[in-house]
């Protein structure tokens, strides 16, 4: 048996194949094994009961993630799956390269990822080219959910948020700062804790407030990630990921904006990874 898993730091898709047939379909909490330990990521895969009542029978194992660019990172969730899946071959790769496998086809294009973090490269038909190391949540991930969860925040407590908008957020999350700073400086994952304030920009999407941030994150992200490929008018663009999907107007407002067409938008890219590793 073979399991294919495509992980963000929210989420993680799991797909087991047999025969190139699909076994089982499954999902756990968020892998990054930039931000979470290995005691954490080892008790997240462990709570799924069917990853542990087929694990024996998995040879091989082709995890796709976020935070797993890094070989320190990768040695350490290698470590983890080995442990879990003694009989499993274990293969480990960004996030980034299953975004490419899943959109392009093995074609030539720009892919984006717009999720709980945010990157994108150029992919000529045989390798990834990136126009710089993402630093992550803190110093980049320009338009993803938890940037935008860091902006609603910060409007929030500068009182630039509109009161009708404010009361709504107020209602929904726990705002008080002793909260917010256990998040993020004393608990794991605090990426993950800021995307979810993301989630509340779903519910208001037709406010002018939240399309003007939504226009601020993703100009930023066509400036920094997209327009700065050389290609970028010649070759197809593709995005990956749930704030892309959700808010794909306001994306392609801002793509055209740029003179850009964004080719397709993919929601989870568990599935176009199925049918690359099927072939």
């Amino acid at each position: 048996m073979k399991l294919i898993a495509d992980g963000g730091s929210t989420k993680a898709d799991w797909i087991a194949l047999k025969n190139n047939r699909q076994i089982f379909k499954t999902s756990t909490q968020g892998l990054n094994p930039t931000i979470l330990d290995k005691k954490t990521l080892k008790k997240r895969i462990l709570k799924n009961p069917e990853l542990i009542r087929n694990k024996d029978e998995i040879k091989e194992i082709f995890f796709y993630g976020a935070g797993c660019r890094a070989p320190i990172a990768i040695e350490k969730f290698k470590v983890v799956l080995k442990n879990i899946f003694p009989n499993a071959k274990v293969n480990v790769n960004e996030d980034m390269l299953a975004a490419v496998y899943a959109a392009t086809g093995g074609k030539e294009g720009i892919v984006a990822i717009l999720g709980t973090g945010s990157n994108s490269c150029y992919y000529d038909g045989k390798k990834m080219h990136m126009l710089y190391p993402s630093l992550g949540y803190i110093l980049m991930d320009e338009a993803s959910g938890n940037w935008f969860g860091k902006q609603l925040i910060i409007d929030y407590y500068n009182k630039r948020m509109p009161e009708n908008i404010a009361k709504d957020f107020e209602k929904k999350y726990d705002l008080s700062a002793d909260t917010i700073k256990k998040n993020l400086y004393e608990k794991e994952a605090p990426n993950t804790y800021l995307a979810v304030f993301a989630e509340f920009m779903f519910e208001h999407k037709d406010d002018d407030y939240i399309k003007n941030l939504l226009r601020k994150g993703f100009d930023l992200f066509f400036q920094n990630r997209i327009i700065a490929f050389d290609k970028a008018k010649k070759i197809p663009i593709y995005f990956i990921g749930s704030i892309a999907w959700f808010f794909r107007d306001i994306l392609e407002e801002i793509a055209f904006k740029y003179g850009l067409t964004i080719e397709n938008i993919i929601r989870r890219p568990i599935d176009k990874l199925l049918e690359y590793h099927t072939q």
